[in-house]
């Protein structure tokens, strides 16, 4: 198994801040303040409980901190902007006063957005890669925020009812290539652009494997790449695990990401994925190198 494009650094701006992507992927914690998410919908709703929880990751060594306020897990409903601000908004000044981390925003609403960055929010995490709302992609360029752009088939209500690709790899690529070429021709900078495959929105366990498979594919866009894979359906698939016993399978699809070129991993459990992307670094840097692996 190749590492052909993990030895590839980045420099990300996100307004005033740099992300600098070099020696291991980072990690980015989820803090979900939402009732219905997947995994963890309703156990970080008051400000108090998911402040303990973000410094938590920031201990157990996340480097970024994306908070959401509106659940995208199959089968869900939007909630309107007066809502997702007003679960998004104390927790999200709460974190950025105590925590000192980069804060992500994982919204599709331009005005949640710009509110967010107001906020101390320097990242735009959008599942619509800027198709969810056309003041998104000027907003992103007037902020100077980072933004990640998802590939998502369909909509949460309707992504995982019978999706479809002749090659799920290829057609994700052209995806994703075709959406940051967008954002660059409407004044946002490469260096402001992440991209993500999107697993598990709008894709099959088939499509998942394939384009987990196929990972290096997607690095060679030139771009870092950021992947969700943290307690995913088809890991529960593939292990018969319920949602919180998906960490050993969580950890196996990590490593492969890692070592086929993945920049960013977001993820619940930050301190195993944290050992879990320090360990499959350091091979890639020794299978790189041909020396001894760092002690440092």
């Amino acid at each position: 198994m190749g590492t052909a494009s993990s030895s590839r650094s980045f420099l990300v701006t996100a307004r005033s801040q740099m992300l600098r992507l070099e020696s291991r992927p980072l990690i980015m914690g989820i803090l979900n303040v939402t009732p219905d998410s997947f995994s963890d919908g309703g156990a970080y709703l008051r400000v108090e409980q998911a402040l303990r929880h973000a410094k938590q990751m920031h201990e157990e060594g996340a480097d970024i901190i994306d908070i959401g306020a509106e659940s995208s897990r199959p089968g869900s409903h939007p909630i309107d902007q007066a809502e997702e601000l007003r679960r998004l908004l104390p927790v999200l000044e709460a974190v950025h006063e105590a925590v000192p981390l980069p804060i992500s925003v994982d919204t599709t609403k331009a005005a949640v957005a710009r509110q967010a960055i107001q906020a101390g929010a320097v990242i735009v995490n959008d599942i619509t890669a800027l198709r969810g709302d056309p003041l998104m992609t000027e907003l992103v360029a007037e902020s100077g925020a980072a933004v990640v752009l998802m590939h998502m088939q369909g909509t949460p209500q309707t992504m995982q009812k019978a999706p479809r690709y002749q090659d799920v790899t290829q057609e994700v690529t052209a995806f994703l290539s075709e959406q940051a070429q967008k954002a660059v021709d409407h004044g946002i900078q490469r260096s402001q652009i992440i991209l993500d495959p999107g697993f598990g929105f709008g894709k099959l366990q088939v499509h998942n494997l394939q384009l987990l498979a196929e990972f290096t594919m997607l690095t060679k866009l030139g771009y870092p790449m950021l992947v969700g894979l943290s307690r995913k359906q088809f890991i529960g698939h593939l292990t018969q695990q319920p949602i919180h016993e998906r960490g050993y399978g969580t950890a196996g699809a990590v490593a492969v990401a890692v070592l086929k070129g993945a920049h960013l991993i977001r993820v619940h459990d930050v301190r195993s994925m944290r050992d879990t992307v320090s360990v499959v670094s350091a091979i890639c840097r020794h299978a790189r190198s041909g020396g001894e692996v760092s002690h440092a």
